[in-house]
């Protein structure tokens, strides 16, 4: 009897192991390929599924989106610089018959396809651009990957070139690049300071002469005006004053020039004419020496 209750009781676990292995929960967002002998029968969907134990297989696929990091990877530009790009990028199963039997490994295709594309991309392009074109990179790989990866039944939703780093090599020569490109900016905008500091100083000085040749023009016509306004008056005077006066001063001249040294004083005609209509001529002309005659001074 013990040795019965032995057999039955393992005999109830053997089935019960058996049933427990006929049973299949699929979780959310996964589906379940089911294969009976090793061959392929159908797709069942997330829940609880009671399928023939020991000959079955259920495998499961996950159809929601997935991240990946890919390596550091070296490529070389069209110009023969050597970069180390890395990239990630994100897909989800589309197919899930695809990417379980058709190929051994769907993303690790996905993944070679990526980087030959990646190199393929890079090697079209100058170290310039490769630098400044993340954005160029990125859409043509996503055209370039959504051309093949339907063939593993993955769709890649998102690539991106997380970073781009030229070998110390390559960064030395771009650091020597910039400091010189710098250096030349710099005695640019000191030339041009200076030019422009020469020009404004020019200017000043050229402003400076113009506005002292204008003050001293200006001066001189001030002078002008005002010699002619002298000269002016002085004739609206003389004009108001009569033949005696005149007469008297020139009575006055010839006396200052009567006593001077000289021997012999030439008096004009008309002077003598007009001398001679003053009552005061004789009285005044006695007071000359009598060694020192006046002689007319013929036409």
């Amino acid at each position: 009897m013990i040795v019965f209750s032995i057999l039955a009781i393992i005999v109830v676990l053997i089935i019960g192991v058996i049933l427990f292995t006929g049973v299949r929960i699929i979780p959310q967002n996964m589906v379940g390929m089911v294969s009976v002998l090793s061959k392929y029968q159908k797709q069942i969907e997330p829940g609880l599924h009671v399928v023939v134990p020991v000959i079955t297989h259920v495998d499961r696929v996950d159809l929601a989106q997935v991240p990946i990091r890919l390596s550091e990877q070296s490529v070389i530009s069209q110009d023969n610089a050597e970069v180390i790009i890395s990239l990630s990028l994100n897909y989800h199963v589309t197919n899930p018959y695809k990417f379980t039997f058709e190929n051994a490994d769907s993303v690790k295709s996905m993944i070679q396809q990526s980087r030959a594309h990646l190199r393929g991309i890079i090697g079209t392009m100058d170290l310039n651009d490769v630098l400044n074109g993340t954005e160029r990179i990125n859409a043509a790989l996503s055209r370039e990957l959504g051309s093949i990866t339907d063939a593993y039944g993955v769709n890649v939703d998102r690539i991106n070139i997380d970073t781009i780093q030229p070998t110390p090599e390559i960064q030395e020569s771009m650091n020597k690049q910039i400091n010189a490109t710098r250096e030349r900016e710099a005695a640019i905008a000191r030339a041009q300071g200076e030019a422009r500091s020469i020009e404004l100083t020019t200017k000043a000085k050229n402003d400076a002469l113009v506005a002292t040749a204008e003050a001293d023009a200006k001066a001189v016509r001030l002078a002008a005006d005002a010699e002619a306004y002298r000269i002016q008056k002085a004739n609206e005077i003389l004009s108001q004053v009569d033949g005696n006066y005149l007469a008297a001063q020139n009575i006055d001249a010839f006396r200052d020039v009567a006593k001077s040294p000289a021997n012999t004083v030439i008096v004009p005609n008309t002077a003598i004419d007009a001398l001679g209509d003053l009552k005061v001529a004789g009285a005044l002309l006695g007071t000359n020496k009598v060694d020192q005659p006046v002689k007319p001074l013929s036409d």
